[in-house]
Order: C-alpha cells, then sequence, then structure tokens
C-alpha cells in the first residue's frame, strides 16, 4: 500500500454541535496519538451567542476511546466540562460514566460519514495537510450552506 506524506494516513478530529453541525476540525497523521489534538480542536470552537458574547465551553463533551487518557480527562476538568468518554480495557472503571449521554456521539460519526462522502476528502488527493485542512473547511462550509439553504429537490448549486 505505501505510505504517504502524513505516514499511515489522516485522522480528522471533529467537534460537532447536538445536531451533527460541524464546529471546529483539526487533522493529524495517522501515526499521531489522538489524545493530542483534543486540546487544539477544542480551543478553536466559537459560538456567538445572541448577546454578542462569545462560547467557547461546552457543558459536556462525547468522545471515543482514543480520547481516555489521563492528559484530556484532565483539561476537561480544569475547564468544569463533563467528560462523556469510555473507559479503554487496561484502564480502571470510572463511575458515573453515562451510556445514554454517550450514545449522542454518534452525531460525530454521521458528520465525518458526510464529509467523506466528498470525493476529494475521501481520496486524500492533497499531498500537504494544510491544503486537506481547507479541503475539510470547504466541505464544513458546503453542509452549513446546505443546512441553511431551502428544501428544493433539484442538485444544482
Amino acid at each position: 500500500m505505501g505510505r504517504s506524506r502524513g505516514g499511515f494516513g489522516t485522522k480528522i478530529h471533529l467537534v460537532t454541535d447536538g445536531n451533527g453541525l460541524p464546529l471546529a476540525a483539526e487533522i493529524s497523521a495517522g501515526q499521531r496519538h489522538e489524545s493530542l489534538y483534543a486540546e487544539p480542536v477544542l480551543q478553536a470552537v466559537r459560538i456567538r451567542r445572541r448577546n454578542g458574547r462569545v462560547r467557547t465551553r461546552p457543558k459536556a463533551v462525547a468522545g471515543d476511546k482514543g480520547y481516555s487518557y489521563a492528559r484530556v480527562r484532565r483539561y476537561l476538568r480544569r475547564r468544569k466540562i463533563k467528560a462523556v468518554i469510555p473507559t479503554r480495557k487496561d484502564q480502571r472503571r470510572r463511575p458515573g460514566f453515562n451510556k445514554e449521554s454517550y450514545r449522542g456521539r454518534n452525531v460525530v460519526e454521521r458528520c465525518i460519514n458526510w464529509l467523506k462522502e466528498s470525493r476529494a476528502l475521501a481520496t486524500r488527493f492533497d499531498k500537504l495537510a494544510v491544503n486537506y485542512l481547507a479541503t475539510v473547511k470547504l466541505a464544513i462550509l458546503q453542509r452549513y450552506l446546505r443546512k441553511l439553504a431551502p428544501n428544493d429537490s433539484s442538485d444544482t448549486p
């Protein structure tokens, strides 16, 4: 198969709202660990409220087992964000894990699957990471435009 410039592949770290709309995205080389990118992608989220103030801190963050590390949990605890992250097999079980809240994480998976429908994202034509991240952000903008556009049955832009 061979290796790409980014390693064995590329990972997209994505933050979405509860409805599956992307709020922030970061990319990393396939061999880099997920826990290194939790902080930068969460810090990139900026939601302007009606009163003009910017919200940067969610009430809870749901992540998969790749984010179940002390560094991520410490960061979330410091910012008073509830961590809805299952523990890995090699970790001690944490009391208070809410399976119902964790089920809401599927909106992130659905958003990733939607983004993968973009041929440029799925095949990774771009050699440079900065260009690939721009492609990811363009796909995110396209998602917003489709959500905002009135429902019509034609495929023409």
